[in-house]
């Protein structure tokens, strides 16, 4: 092998080649190879962060959703109480106002019971002494013997 000024230029050539891209390319490439690589960094580490904020909301959703069931539970039994107590209310108003009612009706009955009994008294009083007219032949007066026909009346 011959060494030649062609070959000596060559490695002239590649090495001022090499000089060149370590002085101006090489600074270039390497900074957009390094920033680069921070955005992927930063990337990843943006991505971890969001992961872990996601299962955190996950967790905080989660309970959310427990507390609101919870709640949504005891709104429940709530109203389920009250609805019983405005049945119990409404049944026992409705006892005393059959209780009331039939009060009113036995007293009507009693009532009516009692004037039955009067109009009888009389209506016997009266038949009495139209009997006692035809077995004495004679007419009483009704107005002068009232206090008699009274007596007579209360004790039938």
């Amino acid at each position: 092998m011959e060494f030649n000024a062609t070959l000596i230029g060559e490695m002239i050539a590649f090495a001022i080649l090499i000089w060149f891209s370590v002085q101006f390319i090489w600074p270039h490439i390497n900074n957009a190879i390094e920033e680069r690589q921070k955005k992927i960094a930063d990337g990843l580490a943006a991505a971890e962060k969001a992961r872990a904020e996601l299962k955190d909301a996950d967790a905080r959703v989660a309970d959310e959703i427990k507390k609101a069931r919870v709640q949504a539970s005891e709104i429940i039994d709530k109203a389920q109480q009250q609805a019983n107590q405005i049945l119990d209310k409404a049944r026992a108003d409705a006892v005393s106002e059959i209780n009331r009612q039939k009060a009113m009706a036995q007293e009507e009955i009693a009532s009516m019971a009692e004037r039955a009994r009067v109009e009888l008294r009389e209506q016997v009083g009266s038949l009495a002494v139209k009997g006692a007219e035809k077995i004495v032949q004679r007419e009483i007066d009704a107005g002068t013997h009232k206090a008699l026909l009274d007596q007579l009346a209360a004790e039938i």
